[in-house]
C-alpha cells in the first residue's frame, strides 16, 4: 500500500521540534506533519524569527523528512483570527506543504463560537481563493463536541464544494467528541475524506487516553479496508497523545512513536 505515511510533530508536545524531528526520523518515517497551533504545540509559528524557520528547514533536510502538511488550527468562525489562519497557510507554504489541518473551532483553547452548518460552509467557502493562491488543501479536522463526527463534517465539505477542503478524519475524536463508532462514521464519509490522523483510543469513552498504534480500541484494520475498497489514497497521519497525566520522559514518546510505526508495517504499510 503506497500512500504518504507521516508522523505528527504534536506526538512531541512539550518537547522541541528537534527532539520531534530526531525521534521520527528513528522510528523511520520520512514524512512529517508540522504542528503550529496556538498555546497548544508551537513548533513553528508565524512570529517566529526567519532565521529559525531557516534552521528548522535544515534539520528536516539533514533528516529527510518532508514537511507535507501543517496543524495549523484557528476558531475559523472568529473574524479577529482571519489574519491568524493567513499567517498559518503562508507559513505551510513557506514549508512547502500540501495541506494544512483546521478544526472549525480552536483547537486546545477555549471557544465559545457555535454556528449553523450553513453559516460554516459559508465561512469556510471564503478561505478557498486564498487556499489557491497558497495552493494548499483544507482538511477539517473532527474536533470538538459541534463537529466530532465525519457526517457532519461531510455536510460541510459538500456545502463548500471544492476540492481544496476535505475532510481529516481523526480516528479517536469521534469517539471522544462525537462519541460514534469510527468504522461506521467513517465509511459513511469516506468519499469527503482528504487526509486521516490516525490516532488510537484507550480507557473510558470521555478520558483523554490516546496511546500508540495497536494499543487501543480503534479497529485500524476494517478503517484501512474502507479506505482501500473506497480507492481512497489520502495521508495517514499518526498522532499520539498519551494521557492527562503526562510522559515519563522523552523516550516514552519515542518508544509509542517506535511502536506506531511497527504497527503500519504489520498492516502492510511502507514508510
Amino acid at each position: 500500500m503506497r500512500r504518504i505515511i507521516a508522523a505528527n510533530s504534536n506526538c512531541y508536545h512539550g518537547f522541541s521540534i528537534e527532539q520531534a524531528i530526531d525521534g521520527i526520523r528513528r522510528a523511520g518515517f520520512h514524512y512529517i506533519e508540522l504542528t503550529a497551533t496556538k498555546g497548544w504545540t508551537e513548533h513553528v509559528f508565524p512570529n517566529m524569527p526567519f532565521e529559525r524557520l531557516l534552521a528548522v528547514q535544515d534539520a528536516l533536510k539533514a533528516a529527510n523528512l518532508t514537511p507535507f502538511a501543517m496543524s495549523g488550527h484557528c476558531n475559523l468562525m472568529d473574524p479577529t483570527r482571519a489574519a491568524d489562519f493567513e499567517h498559518n497557510m503562508r507559513l505551510a507554504a513557506f514549508f512547502g506543504c500540501a495541506y494544512i489541518v483546521s478544526s472549525i473551532g480552536e483547537a486546545h483553547l477555549k471557544d465559545q463560537a457555535v454556528a449553523d452548518i450553513a453559516t460554516v460552509a459559508a465561512r469556510v467557502a471564503e478561505l478557498v481563493p486564498q487556499l489557491e493562491t497558497y495552493g494548499l488543501t483544507l482538511v477539517l479536522e473532527t474536533h470538538g463536541h459541534d463537529h466530532g463526527t465525519g457526517a457532519i463534517l461531510a455536510d460541510v465539505v459538500r456545502r463548500v464544494g471544492s476540492p481544496r477542503v476535505r475532510i481529516n478524519y481523526d480516528t479517536a475524536n469521534v469517539i471522544f467528541y462525537g462519541g460514534v463508532d469510527p468504522v461506521t462514521d467513517f465509511a459513511a464519509c469516506v468519499a469527503d475524506v482528504g487526509y486521516l490522523h490516525l490516532k488510537d483510543k484507550a480507557g473510558k469513552l470521555t478520558e483523554w487516553n490516546f496511546p500508540a498504534l495497536g494499543e487501543g480500541s480503534v479497529d485500524f484494520p476494517r478503517i484501512f479496508d474502507v479506505l482501500a475498497k473506497a480507492d481512497n489514497r489520502s495521508p495517514l497521519s499518526v498522532e499520539i497523545e498519551f494521557t492527562q497525566a503526562g510522559l515519563k520522559d522523552l523516550a516514552e514518546v519515542d518508544e509509542a512513536m517506535l511502536q506506531s510505526a511497527r504497527y503500519l508495517k504489520a498492516q502492510g504499510f511502507t514508510l
